[in-house]
């Protein structure tokens, strides 16, 4: 494999704690807070880290972690998730971009599952050979590290509640949804939410949900066999006129014209009739 995963586990501090790296690291170390805070220290510099931030050190780097005494009695001081791993995917995964120290990406469900799973496949203490979702997983997580932060950016850039509107239609856009919907979603009135988030992408969000419907319905025309009324709905168009309609202003063909003129989908109904 060309990722090696040494460490994955999340921890829980109810006392005291102090961890000191000091000859230099000889891997990488993430770690993400997701509860309570505690210090940080490596290359001179003291960061504070908050529910959400996430530290990302490389070989080389000193490391000195600590976690205060909690304000109350059996309180929880902190809690986080971490890691500690290397390899030459990974070494070329961290040189892909400039990277800092820390970053405020959030606890997001989807960000915790993912490394919940790595933890969880870790702990399985499978032989070497055995790795490969390990390995899959680890990468995986690496890439959602980098969504992450990129979102952090956008967020930072254009405002979270124009963020939160898109992710809304993305994750939305193939089933029936009110705007109404998304922007309670992201905390806006309609017409606020409406204008800021044509303001900051250049369309509205109408027009985004069809693009997002109609690349689905495409994925489906070439490589399934359902019926073209089905894939209008199940891509979220409230008829089969309407998506025929949409379709033909989009390509300048139907729907129907447009599964006729294309190869891939004949070549599959070959495949199927000689197996």
């Amino acid at each position: 494999m060309d990722t090696s995963l040494l460490i994955c586990d999340h921890s829980y501090h109810y006392k005291a704690f102090n961890h000191h790296i000091k000859s230099g690291l000889q891997h990488y170390i993430f770690r993400l807070q997701t509860e309570g805070s505690c210090e940080a220290f490596t290359c001179g510099n003291r960061y504070v880290l908050k529910s959400g931030d996430l530290l990302l050190l490389k070989p080389g780097d000193d490391y000195h972690l600590v976690v205060q005494e909690p304000a109350k009695k059996d309180g929880l001081s902190s809690g986080d998730y971490y890691l500690f791993c290397q390899g030459t995917w990974i070494d070329e995964w961290w040189q892909r971009q400039p990277r800092s120290t820390v970053y405020s990406i959030g606890t997001e469900s989807k960000l915790i599952g993912l490394w919940h799973n790595l933890l969880l496949e870790k702990r399985r203490g499978l032989p070497e050979e055995d790795t490969e979702l390990e390995d899959v997983l680890l990468r995986s997580l690496c890439l959602y590290i980098d969504r992450a932060i990129s979102d952090t950016v956008q967020m930072n850039r254009k405002g979270s509640a124009t963020l939160l509107l898109k992710r809304f239609i993305e994750e939305h856009a193939t089933v029936t949804f009110k705007l109404e919907e998304a922007a309670r979603y992201a905390g806006l009135s309609l017409s606020r939410a409406v204008k800021l988030f044509k303001e900051h992408y250049g369309k509205t969000m109408i027009q985004y949900a069809i693009e997002i419907r109609l690349k689905a319905a495409i994925e489906q025309i070439q490589y399934s066999e359902m019926t073209l009324e089905h894939i209008a709905e199940t891509c979220g168009f409230a008829s089969y006129s309407y998506f025929h309609r949409v379709f033909r202003n989009q390509f300048g063909m139907s729907p129907v014209e447009y599964r006729a003129s294309n190869p891939i989908i004949e070549l599959y109904k070959v495949e199927q009739m000689n197996g």
